[in-house]
Formats: C-alpha cells, structure tokens, sequence
C-alpha cells in the first residue's frame, strides 16, 4: 500500500485514510491505485465487519489531482491518446462500486473539505460523519467536466433530482450544516471531536449483526429502483437470510435473557 493511503484493520474495523494532506488529499493516481486496493481489500476479508474512510490534514478530498491531470493531458494530447481519462473507470468506478455495495458498513469521517470525486467516496459510504468546519463542492462543472465517482447516483438520492442538478450546474460550496439540512451528513459534530465520533460510530457497527447489515444495504439499493412488489419480495429474500444467522440467534436468546447481544458477524 502506497503512503498516500494507509490501511489498517483492528477488531473488526478496516480503517482507510487519505493520507496526501499536503496536497488536500487530491488524488493522483499513485493515490487512486491505492485507494481502489484498499477499499477491495476491505470488502473481501472476512475479519473485516465495517469499514471507516476518513483522512488526514484539512481537506477530506478536493478530488482530482490537477496538477497531475494537466500534464497527463498534455501527454495525451502530444500522443494523439485519451489515456488519462480511463481514470473514471479504472479507478473512480471500482472505488465508489466497492463502497456501496460491500456486504458491510462503510462509515466516512469527513474531516475536511470534500469536492469532485473526494465529495462521490463521501456519498458512497453508508453512513457521514461530519466536522463542523468540513465543506462540500460538486466542483465538477468548474472545470468544465461531468460527474463521476458515482455522484450522479448518489446525490439525487440523497437531495432529489432537483437539487441534485442545481448543485451539478451551479457548483457552490456547501457548509456542514447545508449538508446535514439537505441530507448529506448524517452527522456533524465539533472539527476536534470528529476523529472520536467517526470511530465511534464506525466500531459500533463492527461490532453490529454484520449480515442484517448487509441485507440492510442491498434492500436500499434495490427499492431504489423496483417496484414495490418486487421490493416486497426481495425484502423476503434478505429477511430469510438475515433470519438464518449465527446473529439473529444470538440477539433473540439475549432479547430474552434480557442481555446485550454480543454479535460474531455471522
């Protein structure tokens, strides 16, 4: 693993920390490898039971690397190539992909600003944890490109398709607290208590029923783009399998030992 991404994995809690932040954590593509590897690492370990995205400095992500991008164009452009822009599939879609449909919990504790793309790994986590001072920014249309990393999914399910175009078409800076009123963050807390309170909130769900979890997610995804009758029936789906687990077990017998669950993620 790269330094720019550091990777660590305690009872239960893969941590993935953007770790450029003299740069603001813009992603270069050394970063971009990294990150994408980390975050598929997190999904297939089985010690894995949530995940917590989160960086250093004072920037969570600004997103691209354009420092980098401008020479990387240039070289394409002398070469007659559109090689920089597979980035988008290359790296972006795995990422943000692995994210949202990892069959565990993914918790983002934006620190700082997040734009572009740094703004699509924010959205794609399950669950925001926000500092006070953390600003966000589609920022895509500024630099006279669409959007990526997944943000044409994710933001219109979380502000409606209205406001979701207002802030593609006239990117602006949102504070925390406009995010948390729009539905962004699902948290805000003081700047100095945020690395606490994303671990916090990341380490509950580690220790959680990791299969309901997983159910919870794809049920989500899944009504977001079926019928009611088809979500009923993948609702009976989920509830057979969550129904199966070592978890659900445990959490009745402790329901009625009336006792805290301890759960495996089984």
């Amino acid at each position: 693993m790269a330094d720019s991404v550091l990777y660590d994995v305690t009872d239960g809690l893969a941590t993935i920390t953007l770790n450029r932040p003299e740069a603001m954590n813009a992603l270069n593509v050394e970063t971009k490898v990294a990150l994408r590897d980390a975050v598929r690492a997190a999904s297939v370990d089985s010690a894995v039971r949530a995940v917590l995205l989160t960086a250093t400095g004072r920037a969570f992500s600004v997103g691209q690397d354009l420092k980098e991008h401008v020479t990387l164009l240039e070289a394409d452009r002398a070469a007659g190539t559109q090689q920089t822009m597979t980035t988008v599939r290359e790296h972006y879609n795995p990422v943000v992909r692995t994210l949202a449909t990892m069959p565990k919990p993914v918790v983002a504790g934006v620190n700082g600003v997040a734009a572009g793309a740094g703004l699509g790994f924010a959205l794609a986590a399950d669950y925001r944890v926000v500092a006070d001072t953390a600003k966000f920014t589609t920022a895509f249309a500024g630099v006279a490109l669409t959007a990526d990393s997944g943000v044409s999914w994710t933001l219109p399910r979380l502000v409606g398709p209205s406001r979701a175009a207002d802030l593609l078409l006239f990117p602006r800076t949102l504070s925390a607290q406009e995010a948390y009123d729009l539905g962004i963050a699902n948290k805000v807390v003081p700047a100095d208590d945020l690395a606490a309170e994303a671990l916090a909130a990341a380490r509950a769900l580690a220790q959680g029923p990791t299969v309901a979890y997983a159910a919870i997610k794809e049920s989500l995804a899944h009504a977001a783009a079926h019928s009611l009758d088809e979500t009923l029936a993948k609702e009976d789906e989920l509830q057979t399998r969550a129904g199966a687990s070592e978890d659900h077990a445990i959490a009745v017998r402790a329901f009625v030992a009336k006792e805290a669950p301890r759960y495996v993620g089984r």
